[in-house]
């Protein structure tokens, strides 16, 4: 709870999250490209020392929502018991982690993904960090299992199973709008991941 932090903490998260907001506003109006950071740290009336003290570009702060998601994701699966398919370990960290997410979160990660996808640049910025978190998850588990962890393609082909399911998850989300939200995209995903492998097809007779 944001109340049982300490003065200091709560004045630094509310200064992080009105930049989000204010960034998140004037990219949606003017577009990414477009907007200084002057402009943001003035919305906010803050100096630029105090932005490069919170956030460090204006990448970082375009994607702030995902970002949270991210690294609460990391929090949990540094936490959950490890037991069971490490597929379901991942699957389970991601649910549990979507539906601890603040109540505004849904509304300002959508409104993040559509100044990412209207712009080449943070997309692939985001891609970046989509690795980065891919990468340290799976530093995570290895750590954890210690001496026998398994070789490490076998920790990544298990993320990035997940990781394509929560893509097609968000993608549905985003061109559907309406519908069951994305947790309910994604629980969708992850229930035809089984299907998915031990797809079989034919090739045409001929």
């Amino acid at each position: 709870m944001t109340t049982e932090l300490p003065l200091r903490e709560r004045k630094k998260l509310r200064t992080r999250q009105a930049l989000a907001q204010a960034a998140l506003a004037l990219f949606a109006e003017k577009g990414f490209d477009a907007t200084t950071l002057d402009e943001i740290v003035n919305a906010v009336e803050v100096s630029k020392r105090t932005f490069f003290r919170t956030y460090a570009s204006k990448e970082d702060v375009a994607l702030a929502p995902e970002r949270e998601l991210w690294s609460a994701f990391l929090v949990d699966l540094a936490e959950r018991p490890l037991a069971g398919l490490l597929l379901t370990v991942y699957q389970e960290a991601l649910t549990s982690t979507l539906a601890g997410m603040p109540e505004d979160w849904a509304d300002r990660f959508a409104a993040s993904r559509r100044i990412a996808e209207a712009t080449p640049a943070l997309n692939a910025h985001s891609l970046r960090f989509c690795a980065d978190t891919t990468d340290a998850a799976v530093e995570t588990i290895a750590g954890r299992l210690g001496s026998a962890a398994p070789e490490r393609i076998l920790l990544h082909l298990s993320l990035d199973t997940m990781v394509a399911a929560w893509h097609w998850a968000l993608r549905e989300w985003t061109v559907q709008g309406a519908g069951p939200g994305l947790a309910g995209h994604l629980e969708r995903a992850f229930g035809a991941i089984g299907a998915a492998v031990e797809l079989v097809v034919v090739g045409e007779m001929g």
